[in-house]
């Protein structure tokens, strides 16, 4: 029998003041991060501490019940989430420890000596690339100092990145936000991947013509309409396709690669009638070029990025499939059965079914699973490894200088991984002590102007999180409890706390702080700040005008709907 049963307004039966106790974690979390720039990981840990007391002393949870949750979410943070970071960049860093990223680099940065078009491949093309196999900063960090150095106004180069790592925020890290959100909300993945994949793919067909706005004005951007267009329409297009159609993990490095493609075959049949250069850059001859990698060399280079789309889009193959499953079945615990996602999971000892959930959180009182994956060969994060492996081979990386880069990896991650499993127990904690359900039913009350506040909720999550994954975590079931108040899709509204959470990112204080280092503007932080504010505010309402008409106009556009 369940021992804990979950009851929403513990503070004098009022929900009013119940909210105000559930919020304390998470604006003491926002305060230090934003207001005290705290350290992400001793915020994260310092917000978990006070809500495991305010679930303990305020909602009743039992304290073993309490630390089991927390513990099942940081297990969770740890497999599949890390599992899949690590991995991912462990391939990056191993394509710089071999010299390859500056093949990589020159064969985007020699196609055009335009800053129009140059902006558009690295911040854009090349930023998605990094943002699908690496993530936490990488993307702003390599394209604001590749541009910094080509001799792009430095202000400009932090600010550009940080526009440009939009779109592809919400698939990257392969997916990463996405299986958190599907996981925490208890959503379908494929439905929530076709979800954002069916809003971010139009905030993608805007951003690199407004790269080019910001940077030039309007009318020299219309002089370089076509690159504008195929990056924007090829990213975009290809990120729909393989999110609705394959999944979230390849969806971001597939429209990049596709982008690359896309935007190189433009190049060898066209380019602006006279280039566009910042009015006070140094004259011609003293910028910086970068000669055009021979084709095997870059090919080679690439090649890491070929060969993990080749392994996802292999494993999907029937025979491969179901061998793998069976191999995973067979080296399983005995109780693992498939879960509602499909991945083969187990139930969480001492917490599955030991927590009851009550109406008007659901229809009726029924146990609060909790499941734990252990698909542990099929998972992204494995099959990511696998396709390091074979191109450590290409590159010629040997074994002891591998385990030497994947030591450097760790260490380089340890205070993500930190945060990643601490937000995660955080999130866990929220939902099983029943806090999540108490901030649901309050903001239930904003009625049919709910859509457009969701993509609010993921902006804020993220603006002060640094990462659509955390806020995924944070907010996803606290989305889903209020669209099912509202009688509105839970797919919707956890996927506008994922698309309007990207709009955030180039707001935080992690951004903004990689962002200055990479083009040497430590201390400008402020000036960053108020030079994005008004794009990230104004794209965010973009989305959030999107999420209405999908709830209330374009409904077919809903999975399920």
């Amino acid at each position: 029998m369940p021992t804990f049963e979950q009851v929403y307004t513990p503070v004098a039966d009022s929900l009013v003041l119940s909210t105000l106790v559930a919020a304390i974690p998470i604006a003491v979390l926002f305060v230090l991060l934003a207001g005290f720039r705290v350290a992400a990981h001793w915020s994260s840990l310092t917000s978990l501490a006070l809500a495991l007391i305010i679930a303990v002393a305020v909602y009743g949870m039992p304290v073993g019940l309490a630390l089991n949750s927390t513990l099942a979410g940081i297990a969770f943070g740890l497999f599949p989430i890390v599992w899949i970071v690590i991995n991912a960049i462990f391939v990056y860093n191993a394509i710089v420890d071999a010299g390859y990223f500056d093949t990589i680099r020159d064969s985007l940065a020699s196609l055009s000596n335009d800053r129009r078009i140059q902006v558009v491949l690295i911040a854009f093309v090349l930023g998605a690339l990094l943002e699908a196999t690496a993530g936490f900063g990488t993307p702003v960090a390599i394209s604001a100092a590749i541009m910094a150095g080509l001799g792009f106004q430095t202000l400009y180069a932090a600010a550009l990145a940080l526009l440009a790592n939009t779109a592809p925020v919400a698939f990257g890290g392969f997916g990463i936000p996405i299986l958190t959100g599907a996981q925490l909300a208890q959503i379908d993945t494929m439905e929530l991947s076709q979800m954002v994949g069916r809003q971010t793919p139009i905030l993608a067909v805007i951003i690199p013509g407004f790269l080019v706005v910001v940077m030039a004005g309007w009318r020299k951007m219309l002089e370089v309409w076509p690159i504008v267009v195929v990056s924007g329409v090829s990213f975009a297009g290809t990120q729909f396709v393989v999110s609705n159609f394959i999944g979230p993990e390849l969806a971001d490095l597939l429209a990049a690669i596709v982008a690359v493609v896309a935007v190189v075959a433009l190049l060898a049949v066209w380019s602006p009638s006279e280039e566009w250069h910042f009015p006070d850059e140094p004259a011609a001859e003293e910028r910086e070029s970068y000669e055009r990698p021979p084709l095997g060399t870059t090919l080679l280079a690439w090649s890491p990025f070929l060969i993990i789309v080749m392994i996802f889009l292999l494993a999907q193959i029937g025979p491969i499939k179901s061998t793998l499953g069976g191999i995973e079945s067979a080296a399983n615990f005995p109780t693992a059965a498939p879960n509602e996602q499909g991945a083969i999971a187990v139930g969480w000892p001492g917490l599955d079914g030991q927590v009851t959930r009550q109406p008007p959180a659901v229809d009726a009182a029924a146990p609060y699973p909790a499941k734990y994956q252990t698909n542990w060969l099929t998972a992204a994060g494995t099959l990511i490894l696998i396709a390091d492996i074979i191109s450590l081979l290409i590159l010629r990386v040997g074994p002891g200088r591998a385990l030497r880069i994947y030591g450097q990896t760790l260490n380089q991650l340890k205070w993500a991984i930190l945060t990643i499993a601490t937000i995660l127990g955080l999130a866990y904690l929220f939902n099983y002590s029943g806090m999540t359900y108490t901030l649901g039913l309050a903001f239930a009350a904003t009625g049919v102007l709910f859509p457009f506040f969701a993509a609010f909720i993921g902006w804020l999550g993220v603006a002060l999180t640094g990462s659509d994954t955390s806020s995924n975590a944070l907010f996803a079931n606290l989305q889903k409890t209020t669209a099912n108040q509202l009688g509105l899709s839970p797919v919707l509204a956890v996927g506008a706390n994922s698309s309007g959470g990207v709009l955030g990112k180039m707001l935080s204080p992690q951004n903004l702080a990689v962002g200055t280092s990479a083009t040497g503007l430590q201390g400008k932080e402020g000036d960053l700040f108020r030079l994005v504010l008004p794009w990230s505010i104004g794209l965010t309402v973009v989305m959030a005008i999107i999420v209405m008409l999908q709830a209330y106009v374009f409904t077919w556009m809903v999975p399920g709907g």
